[in-house]
């Protein structure tokens, strides 16, 4: 009686979680701070989907699947066909990541903590500040690993295969690196869990979809060039191809370690190990093996982003820190054993890591404005082609060719969009605002362009 109790609390924490994260990104969209790179990414790609057409992002320029191969945006496009809106991806997201506590709180029944404990993890997850913010930031398919990552470990307890095989096909679908991941924890399964047949399976499928993914999907729709651009970027100094990278690490290693052993890892690792520090111990880390390819990637990354709790690169770790605190409380060890102080400890880094105060500053910014905003946004009534900025994209990206105002390349003839749109007072990241005003100058003077709607130094320009 007490357990089912007990999973009601679990129930109700879940869905007030889901609606608190929903409204958070809802809103968050609404003032005009969610952005192109990536909502309006995912969102254009996810429509053209369900409009049947091929998910070629004008954003950056080729098919999506050339991208990280997730093929979930696919089944995501049936959503779309009941009713376009980027609404249901901010939904699928803030459902997947409150869902995760549900795992995490049957794996710490499985290992034997009290129950008290049991609901204190499910706390401790949905507190840990990287949840938060990751839902604030735009929308991002891996969000949906992560409850498949602590339901494939409670499958391969339990001895569900079908459940396991079902829940490492939906992890590999959302990111091709997430493959690597997988291969790591069928690693862990095999050797430290004694499961032979689930670490088999989790070995042989991340390693074979990895070599899919990066040999075949993402070469065929996408470009080395853009690859190269955009991933192999953030590792410039290990080298500038996919194959020179794997030369440099043996004939460099001094290169690695320098960057490996600097002070932005060791706030990187301090600030990933903070919230849940109290429950770390030796007998309790191998889960950590699964984590390796995650955390070596964002390491050896020269890229700030990945060294933070503020984006989606860390979420695979997450799953297997939270395995290593279970294993530790399981073995009566850690700093902290009572259910209040461990909620208590995860509120106070809730609190001091995540950034829900961007609603009372920072996100607040476009006020002045915003009504201007919608309602040139509510002009643009067809599917022409559209140019504009990095925040106001994501709430024009149904269509097929839309494109970002970028300080480095100007268009050559602003006649071919049919739409214009720039927010002078408050140009977003892709423009200053100098060159916001002086591109407003430079379209009243053309023309073939007409301007449609001014207000509050909003301005929609269309083709005459």
């Amino acid at each position: 009686m007490e357990k089912k109790l007990e999973f009601g609390g679990v129930g109700w924490m879940i869905g007030i979680s889901a609606l608190i994260l929903f409204a958070c990104s809802s809103l968050r969209h609404e003032l005009f701070q969610s952005l192109a790179w990536d909502l309006g990414i995912f969102d254009q790609a996810v429509y053209l989907i369900s409009q049947g057409k091929p998910p070629i992002s004008s954003f950056i320029g080729f098919h999506i699947l050339g991208d990280h191969a997730a093929w979930i945006l696919y089944p995501l496009a049936l959503l779309y066909k009941i009713y376009p809106s980027v609404y249901w991806l901010f939904a699928v997201q803030a459902i997947a990541l409150a869902l995760g506590a549900l795992p995490t709180w049957y794996l710490a029944h499985q290992a034997g903590l009290k129950d008290s404990q049991a609901l204190a993890m499910a706390v401790v997850y949905l507190l840990y500040p990287l949840i938060f913010n990751v839902n604030l930031f735009d929308f991002h398919p891996e969000v949906m690993a992560v409850p498949a990552l602590l339901g494939a470990v409670l499958a391969a307890r339990c001895g569900k295969i079908w459940c396991f095989c079902a829940s490492i096909l939906l992890i590999l679908g959302c990111k091709a690196v997430l493959s690597l991941t997988v291969a790591a924890m069928g690693i862990w399964l095999l050797v430290f869990e004694k499961r032979r047949l689930y670490g088999a399976i989790a070995i042989i499928s991340g390693i074979t979809w990895f070599a899919i993914a990066t040999k075949a999907i993402i070469p065929f729709f996408g470009t080395e060039a853009a690859s190269v651009e955009r991933h192999i970027g953030r590792y410039s100094y290990l080298g500038k191809s996919f194959s020179e990278i794997p030369q440099n690490f043996l004939n460099q290693p001094g290169i690695i370690f320098g960057n490996l052993f600097s002070s932005e890892n060791l706030g990187y690792l301090i600030l990933l190990l903070t919230p849940v520090i109290w429950g770390f111990s030796l007998q309790g880390v191998t889960p950590l093996v699964s984590a390796i390819p995650s955390l070596a990637i964002n390491l050896l990354a020269d890229y700030q982003p990945q060294k933070e709790l503020l984006h989606q690169y860390s979420l695979p770790v997450l799953p297997f820190l939270l395995l290593a605190v279970i294993n530790t409380l399981a073995a009566g060890r850690g700093w902290l054993q009572n259910k209040r102080t461990i909620i208590l400890w995860s509120l106070v880094a809730f609190l001091s890591l995540t950034k829900f105060t961007y609603f009372t500053g920072k996100y607040l910014k476009n006020l002045d404005n915003w009504q201007a905003t919608r309602e040139a946004i509510a002009l643009v009534t067809t599917q022409g082609t559209v140019l504009t900025t990095d925040e106001l994209a994501p709430h024009l990206s149904h269509r097929q060719f839309i494109y970002l105002i970028n300080r480095d390349t100007l268009p050559a003839n602003f006649s071919t969009f049919d739409y214009i749109l720039i927010n002078t007072r408050q140009p977003g990241l892709s423009i200053s605002q100098e060159l916001a005003i002086s591109l407003v100058k430079e379209l009243q003077n053309q023309p073939k362009i007409k301007l449609k709607y001014q207000r509050d130094e909003v301005y929609l320009f269309t083709k005459n």
